[in-house]
């Protein structure tokens, strides 16, 4: 398995991680057997870097994550700025999970928050590291007007107890796992960040991080995750992007890149998996698979060969950003 640094921290993570979501229930009924037998599935095929998150089923993907990582060589990244409180939501559905551990979110992003939430997490997982911290959310596309206020608190406290705990040793590298570029491009101004989990936003079918962010991230030394490579399920042929149906425009994008895939026999999923790789800062792609088929289907499709004329083929349609390089040995 390809291996790449995380910005300059020398800590080295798979390409291809599993992303941790599903393994909680979230938008999908997944037991803790499957979830388990996923995560097997994963480790047996090689792969060594998972992430989790508290929101993911409010701790259910951090308890099966931790049971099958413990006493393995594994990479670990884990959120914070959610705190689980005791009480479960009357309809768990409204935050797209099925069975949740019976707790409630509270938001904070805080010194105190932060300190809190690496600590119950370590406990949620039974596992005595973590080992890259990233603050969850933040951002205006989850807290709307909110966020004005939950950033001032990672500005004035929560960015100071990362740095604290990746001082110490106790995580090797620190940053946040958002959806949106701006939040991005507003870290920069408060810290120092090793890397950006970015959800959504570098995709075969969208790279507006080409213009501003990845430029800016490049100068201060961070390095990318791409999460949510399929954007929602857009390009494997569902209807749903960034979490909700898709509209009009982002239906008609996929499938203008699904027809010239066609027309290369190469399998639209496979070309999605591995173009982020395309750039130096793209440290690793994690899908969330939901279930053990689908991940062996997502090893299959990340070494699938596509042709270099694929690649120019979608940049003489407009459909691929003139600037986004494309993954080597094409």
């Amino acid at each position: 398995m390809e291996q790449r640094q995380v910005g300059k921290t020398g800590l080295m993570i798979d390409s291809f991680g599993l992303g941790g979501a599903p393994l909680g229930g979230n938008f999908v009924d997944l037991d803790y057997a499957q979830a388990a037998d996923l995560i097997r599935t994963a480790q047996d095929a090689g792969l060594r870097y998972f992430d989790t998150a508290p929101w993911y089923g409010f701790g259910r993907s951090e308890r099966v994550i931790g049971d099958m990582l413990r006493g393995t060589d594994h990479v670990l990244s884990d959120k914070v700025g959610r705190l689980l409180k005791p009480g479960g939501v009357d309809d768990p559905m409204q935050y797209g999970m099925i069975d949740p551990l019976p707790f409630h979110v509270v938001y904070d992003y805080g010194y105190d928050g932060i300190m809190r939430a690496y600590e119950d997490n370590l406990q949620r997982l039974g596992l005595d590291r973590i080992d890259i911290l990233l603050a969850h959310d933040i951002g205006v596309f989850t807290h709307g007007d909110e966020n004005a206020r939950h950033f001032r608190d990672l500005a004035e406290g929560g960015y100071r107890a990362m740095d604290e705990l990746r001082s110490a040793g106790l995580v090797k590298a620190i940053g946040i796992g958002v959806n949106e570029n701006q939040v991005c491009m507003d870290a920069l101004g408060i810290g120092a960040w090793d890397v950006f989990l970015l959800a959504g936003r570098y995709t075969l079918l969208e790279q507006s991080p080409l213009d501003a962010l990845f430029p800016a991230c490049r100068d201060a030394g961070t390095s990318i995750i791409c999460g949510g490579p399929f954007n929602s399920g857009i390009l494997v042929g569902r209807e749903t992007w960034n979490y909700a149906t898709a509209p009009g425009e982002v239906v008609d994008k996929a499938r203008a890149l699904a027809r010239v895939a066609d027309s290369f026999g190469v399998p639209l999923p496979a070309a999605a998996l591995q173009f982020p790789l395309g750039h130096d800062l793209v440290t690793s792609v994690i899908p969330g698979p939901r279930n053990a088929e689908e991940f062996r289907q997502n090893l299959e499709w990340s070494r699938t060969p596509v042709p270099g004329e694929f690649w120019a083929a979608l940049r003489s349609k407009g459909l691929l950003h003139e600037a986004a390089p494309v993954p080597a040995g094409a």
